[in-house]
């Protein structure tokens, strides 16, 4: 299967209103701050998606102190690096990024997009070494959690081990899920659940499931599906022509989803 080349190019804003008010990036990292500057899970806006339900005050008090700081980081700016020592995980607080590898020939190949309330550098625990690039798609800005420090407070806090659990298990899925994209089913397939994959994860964060603004660009979307930018650019047309979603730019609007769905 070939997978195109890909040239760096990012941009992207939010246009679509959001089901709930969003705050800009700086404000609503500034929200879930002490006094102090110091990063706080128990006031995150995004901690019903990084954190199990149900913790205690004093629970809640345990994690914050295991996150050290946050780190901003630029557009087009590297995370981490492929080889880089594990030591952290982080939690995107706001923005966005992508996970990449590269071929032995130069090409890009995306392993996946986060999002806001995503956890990237898990993949790093197994070999003591990261095994991507992770790259902002957009100014974000990410928790930084020391991973021995979050051993410890699993252990005092079985609810937030068993969620760390799960996490490592979504990332099974998740790849599991790519390989049986890349693998068996078709261009129109590929774009249109990728589309209600991103759709889903966004209702999950309070906006909106049916317009959406995509941060990465249609080149990208084809590095992680396995296809050329003239392939997607084909198949967001044909799912225009067939009144399943309207595309203006990078805005999308899902006109059908039972219709994307059954492609």
């Amino acid at each position: 299967m070939q997978v195109a080349a890909c040239e760096p190019r990012y941009e992207f804003r939010h246009q679509a209103p959001p089901i709930v008010p969003i705050l800009p990036i700086q404000s609503r990292v500034a929200a879930s701050r002490d006094t102090r500057g110091t990063p706080r899970c128990s006031v995150c806006s995004m901690r019903a998606v990084c954190m199990p339900a149900g913790l205690s005050a004093s629970e809640l008090a345990k994690l914050d102190a295991v996150i050290c700081r946050t780190r901003a980081v630029k557009r087009g700016d590297v995370l981490y690096r492929t080889g880089d020592t594990f030591e952290s995980i982080y939690a995107v607080r706001a923005g966005s990024f992508k996970t990449v590898v590269m071929h032995r020939d130069g090409r890009e190949h995306v392993t996946g997009f986060q999002i806001a309330g995503d956890s990237l550098g898990l993949d790093g625990v197994g070999t003591g070494k990261q095994n991507c690039d992770a790259i902002a798609l957009e100014d974000s800005v990410v928790c930084i959690i020391p991973f021995a420090h979050l051993e410890t407070v699993c252990r005092e806090i079985k609810p937030m081990q068993h969620h760390i659990y799960q996490m490592m298990s979504s990332e099974i899925v998740r790849e599991s899920s790519q390989m049986l994209l890349l693998g068996t089913m078709t261009a129109e397939q590929r774009v249109a659940t990728f589309l209600l994959n991103l759709s889903k994860r966004l209702k999950a964060r309070g906006f909106s499931a049916t317009e959406f603004h995509l941060r990465m660009t249609r080149e990208e979307i084809g590095c992680y599906l396995g296809m050329k930018l003239e392939t997607v650019s084909r198949m967001f047309s044909k799912f225009q022509r067939e009144r399943l979603v309207h595309a203006k730019g990078k805005t999308i609007r899902i006109v059908d989803a039972e219709g994307l769905a059954q492609v």
